[in-house]
């Protein structure tokens, strides 16, 4: 096998039959989210030409009516403030968020989204999750209530 198809295997595939086995179950978490991810971007991009981190500043806001600051949103979407800065900039030449100055620290941005703002997700929210829902029918409903078990097991054995 060449370099070149290795390379083009998934995490998990590349994995030996070597490794321990807690380094192949990490593979195959991974390789499941990739492949999700892969699909929801692509989804995102070709139905209303809009990123994955765009979706994930703009839920974060609806989740949010309040507003958020920059500072906040950074650390809810583990991205850099810079990263924010520049998917707010983009929002807020289109009308989709607003950035109102907090009365106690001029050097903070507090983001809402605006009613334009708030349509565009909606609409985008409704169809991720028929997205969603139609990668996870791939899989009967009894395993998935098993795998989420599961996986909240191992998230509560970790630290989450």
């Amino acid at each position: 096998m060449s370099l070149a198809d290795t390379a083009s295997l998934d995490l998990e595939t590349r994995a030996s039959d070597h490794e321990h086995d807690a380094l192949r179950l990490w593979l195959r978490l991974l390789t499941c989210t990739n492949l999700i991810e892969t699909d929801i971007r692509s989804r995102l991009r070709q139905e209303f030409d809009c990123t994955l981190p765009r979706f994930d500043l703009l839920a974060q806001l609806d989740r949010h009516p309040e507003g958020l600051k920059m500072g906040e949103l950074s650390k809810r979407m583990m991205v850099t403030g810079g990263n924010v800065t520049g998917i707010t900039d983009q929002l807020e030449k289109e009308g989709w968020v607003t950035r109102e100055t907090v009365a106690n620290d001029r050097r903070a941005f507090l983001i809402k989204l605006t009613p334009r703002g708030k349509k565009a997700f909606a609409s985008m929210a409704r169809a991720h999750e028929a997205w969603v829902e139609t990668l996870m029918r791939q899989m009967p409903e009894k395993e998935q209530q098993q795998l989420y078990s599961l996986l909240g097991s191992l998230k509560a054995a970790i630290g989450g």
